[in-house]
């Protein structure tokens, strides 16, 4: 085996055990000690691939992301939200580890990281901008909005939207309901965003 072979594998290794701590724990609750110990793997051998817990934490999160798109671009969206809601549940259904890292990332990231998930989420944002445009080309916008605004629109929403469930409204709740609340809104809040709340007279 070559030794960059070598390398990766034993970095898949660390990111794997890595992806078990943190899906279980939160950033705050694991620890590189407990990861040696639970999967029998010498802190020198994380140092070595990786810089601290901060760098393993977002090798984690983009793991985590890129999961997320991979596996939605696997299944055929074609901009219907309703399929693609529905991929939302199966992906992290089958995954509660991956999911705990992706929410935790994406609503209440650890405060001194919160500028690198940031850039780590760029193509997940991006990703989801598109979803909701090709959504946008099946159905006749009001007159007067364009595409542009109407995609703007979305990516305001969204942030305000995820910022809610790192305010204080989540502070006693547990991951495992901020992030079922958190999918059976969004479903909610899609659905306004499009059709509106209130009956034209």
């Amino acid at each position: 085996m070559k030794k960059s072979e070598k390398t990766e594998n034993t970095k898949r290794r660390i990111l794997l055990a890595a992806l078990t701590e943190f899906g279980k724990n939160g950033f705050e609750g694991a620890a590189i000690n407990d990861i040696c110990r639970e999967h029998d793997i010498s802190k020198g051998l994380i140092y070595h691939n990786f810089t601290n817990k901060e760098d393993l934490y977002l090798q984690c999160v983009q793991h985590a992301l890129q999961s997320f798109m991979d596996y939605m671009k696997e299944n055929d969206i074609s901009g219907d939200l309703k399929h693609y809601m529905d991929l939302r549940y199966s992906f992290f259904d089958a995954d509660p580890l991956i999911s705990r890292i992706f929410f935790e990332a994406v609503l209440q990231p650890p405060p001194h990281l919160v500028n690198e998930i940031k850039l780590l989420k760029k193509d997940f944002d991006a990703f989801n901008r598109d979803i909701y445009r090709l959504a946008l080309k099946k159905m006749t916008l009001r007159e007067g909005v364009t595409e542009k605004e109407a995609v703007a629109y979305f990516s305001l929403v969204q942030e305000m939207f995820n910022g809610y469930f790192s305010s204080s409204a989540y502070t006693d709740t547990s991951f495992a309901d901020i992030i079922s609340d958190h999918e059976k809104m969004l479903a909610r809040i899609l659905n306004f965003m499009l059709y509106g709340i209130v009956k034209e007279v």
